[in-house]
């Protein structure tokens, strides 16, 4: 895939860090075990651990010093998506049935809690009250994106604002954190760490953006699971903002998403008046900007492969299909 090609700057050190997931994943409960080697074998992107290590590589780079916050925060990650998994009650993920599909909700749910705890074992460890504080903060703000999320469901007169509110929480803070840390840990300064934090907020916005976006647009063999999961669940994303303001059928998309039990011909409708609306380029022109500030944030950094990497991962995001 060509965002493992992005990161030949850290190939060995990213499989270590699989590595070490593996094995501090595999604990003595067998359900536990199951669930969670189960999630280790879904696989995913490994973004996140991917821009701490690159974000390092600036500086001071220690892998070992640098594997605990990597790992601390993929975990993290891993825990939000079984988490939402439940409360979106989601079947499927990247193609394969989530953990909720297999093993129900009152296992998921303990999992999840299982590996945020097993991600502030890994944070305690590095014995900086500054990054424990930093984490535990965006745990919180992260939280409170959800559950602003879970309260406006439905809710057809949600505004630019409130979007932003909650993809910042819900994406952007986890990306720019994983970016500002890795910088951190590696002795950068504050403007260096402000740089690189600002690159990933930046496409951490455009990132949930696209996923927004694919929702509504991809093709469902490529995206893994159906298309218009957030017109089921009621989340009002960019795309149908834009359509909800400026689609001549917009008191019909209206009736279509405030609707809380939707039949697929109905869910299929509200697709088509989307992608009639032009919310989808709109939503694309914002997702390009993003991706630029982002590229433009890096110009303070030395020119080495990382910065490389971080550009063509950038446009990556921007690009993504799946």
């Amino acid at each position: 895939m060509k965002h493992q090609k992005l990161f030949k700057e850290i190939t060995s050190d990213l499989k270590k860090v699989e590595k070490e997931l593996d094995k501090i994943l595999k604990v003595g409960d067998p359900i536990l075990s199951q669930t969670c080697i189960y999630l280790l074998q879904a696989g995913g992107k490994r973004m996140r651990p991917g821009f701490t290590l690159l974000s390092g590589k600036f500086f001071d780079y220690n892998f070992e010093k640098i594997l605990p916050v990597a790992m601390a925060l993929e975990i993290i990650h891993m825990a939000t998506l079984v988490h939402d998994d439940v409360v979106d009650a989601s079947l499927t993920r990247r193609g394969r049935p989530t953990l909720a599909a297999g093993w129900g909700n009152t296992v998921s749910i303990a999992t999840g809690d299982y590996l945020f705890a097993k991600a502030l074992e890994l944070i305690v460890k590095i014995d900086d009250t500054e990054i424990s504080s930093i984490l535990a903060n965006v745990c919180v703000e992260m939280c409170q994106g959800e559950i602003q999320q879970i309260k406006f469901s439905f809710d057809v007169q949600q505004n630019y604002k409130q979007y932003y509110y909650r993809i910042q929480r819900k994406t952007a803070l986890l990306i720019g954190l994983c970016c500002k840390l890795g910088a951190m840990v590696s002795n950068a300064n504050k403007r260096q760490v402000w740089v690189l934090h600002n690159y990933g907020h930046c496409l951490g916005i455009a990132f949930q953006i696209v996923d927004d976006i694919l929702d509504i647009s991809a093709d469902p063999k490529i995206l893994g699971k159906p298309v218009g999961g957030d017109i089921r669940q009621g989340i009002i994303t960019l795309p149908m903002i834009y359509a909800l303001n400026d689609s001549p059928n917009s008191e019909r998309l209206k009736e279509l998403i405030g609707k809380e039990t939707k039949s697929e011909i109905e869910i299929e409708e509200a697709v088509f008046l989307i992608k009639q609306s032009g919310g989808i380029e709109k939503s694309r022109h914002i997702v390009d900007l993003y991706v630029d500030k982002a590229i433009k944030s890096l110009s303070e950094l030395p020119d080495i492969p990382s910065r490389e990497a971080l550009v063509e991962l950038a446009k990556f995001v921007g690009e993504r299909s799946y």
